[in-house]
């Protein structure tokens, strides 16, 4: 039987160190909250109460960390946190408050969302025929 060769190491990686991984988002609700149409402070509370780390809701431990800035939610995860579960539960927030027919949760860069007015746009030829 022939001798096995053992394989070198990889230059630049060192064996067993793994990197954390974090990542931040921030869902601006400046227009909304201008208007008084939206609460920050209680979409801050739906969010800490509905999102699930480990399958289990409103259990976020150190994990994850939901803080109110102004009229900025911030959601900082250490483990894997999806960006499109925050869409979710913005847009099951505003269901809920029967504000999704004027509200809409829409991504403005790679880790923000905004939310802003749907654009509704009125004919006003047509009105004043008679």
């Amino acid at each position: 039987m022939p001798p096995v060769a053992k394989k070198a190491p990889v230059k630049g990686k060192v064996a067993g160190t793994k990197k954390k991984s974090t990542s931040k988002f921030i869902i601006d609700c400046t227009t909304a909250e201008t208007d008084s149409i939206l609460e920050v402070p209680l979409f801050e509370k739906y969010l800490k109460e509905r999102i699930k780390v480990d399958g289990k809701a409103g259990n976020l431990g150190d994990k994850v960390t939901v803080t109110k800035d102004k009229s900025k939610i911030i959601v900082q995860a250490e483990s894997a946190f999806s960006k499109r579960y925050l869409k979710y539960l913005a847009k099951k927030y505003l269901k809920k408050n029967q504000m999704r027919d004027f509200l809409r949760v829409v991504s403005t860069n790679k880790a923000t969302y905004e939310l802003k007015y749907y654009n509704i746009q009125e004919n006003d030829d047509d009105a004043g025929d008679d």
